[in-house]
């Protein structure tokens, strides 16, 4: 690991990755933000990036921080690679915006807003990443709020894990992958529970029941995501009129793909196209 040197390349000071090393090892051995005494003492003698070294050695596993305006600040060699660098130094100040498709960036910022507002973590996070072969999988996610010393949030960091090495926690989203994939290609279409129980190979009380479970979520709202997810792409990257993104998408006039777009994202489509004018 290279040395590190007062300030980052890339303009970032690394006092913060200093609150990351701390909030690591608090997450890691449950150690208080707010304790006093020998802990803290070694704590803060430790060079940074020390503990990081922890996570080049776990198998399968994803490491990654990030600060409060959720820019990438730190990720072990596999998280590296996975996002197309070869060097850490790469990968410090980007955003998820200028990594991943835009459905899975709006989805991780969603939640790394969650954990920061919040300041609490969110585990077991069942989500779409590129695997090896930059093809969406499916993988367990675990985001860790860090705190400064002074107890306030200053970003977060998280571990990704693809389903390989949890298969038995990730069956129940297995077992619905017929269904999931059906709705990732025919989100547009208007269907039916009892058309997706049949995909599933299930009663339709089982379907619900089992879908809820897994994605704390119904078959319909699941759906409507998927269209507000693509709604997004279109938002951002075309000129197409809201009537016809509304259309394309999947629901049945503007006036209800606005209040979908909007309960969900938590601003308007037109707000959110704005945003993307503005970077262009």
């Amino acid at each position: 690991m290279r040395a590190l040197s007062a300030c980052h390349p890339h303009g970032l000071s690394w006092d913060w990755l200093k609150k990351l090393v701390v909030g690591v090892w608090a997450f890691a051995y449950g150690l208080s933000m707010h304790s006093t005494g020998q802990e803290r003492v070694w704590l803060e003698s430790l060079r940074p990036g020390v503990v990081r070294e922890l996570f080049e050695f776990l198998p399968n596993m994803l490491y990654f921080a990030k600060d409060l305006e959720l820019r990438l600040m730190a990720g072990n060699r596999a998280f590296v690679q996975r996002c197309g660098f070869s060097h850490e130094a790469e990968l410090i100040g980007r955003t998820d915006h200028d990594i991943f498709p835009i459905e899975m960036a709006e989805k991780f910022g969603q939640d790394d807003r969650r954990v920061i507002d919040s300041g609490e973590a969110l585990s077991n996070i069942i989500e779409l990443f590129p695997n090896q072969l930059n093809e969406p999988e499916w993988f367990v996610t675990h985001k860790v709020p860090l705190f400064d010393r002074a107890g306030n949030v200053a970003g977060l960091c998280g571990m990704v894990q693809s389903y390989e090495g949890a298969r038995k926690e990730l069956q129940p989203y297995l077992d619905l992958i017929p269904v999931t994939d059906y709705l990732k290609k025919n989100f547009a279409m208007k269907t039916s529970v009892a058309n997706l129980a049949k995909q599933a190979g299930m009663s339709e009380r089982q379907l619900e029941r089992r879908f809820k479970d897994a994605f704390k979520t119904t078959p319909q709202q699941y759906i409507i995501k998927l269209r507000v997810l693509e709604a997004c792409e279109l938002l951002a990257n075309s000129s197409l009129p809201m009537t016809e993104i509304a259309l394309n998408v999947g629901f049945y006039d503007q006036s209800s793909f606005s209040k979908k777009f909007t309960a969900m994202m938590g601003t308007t489509p037109l707000a959110y196209r704005r945003r993307f004018v503005k970077k262009s």
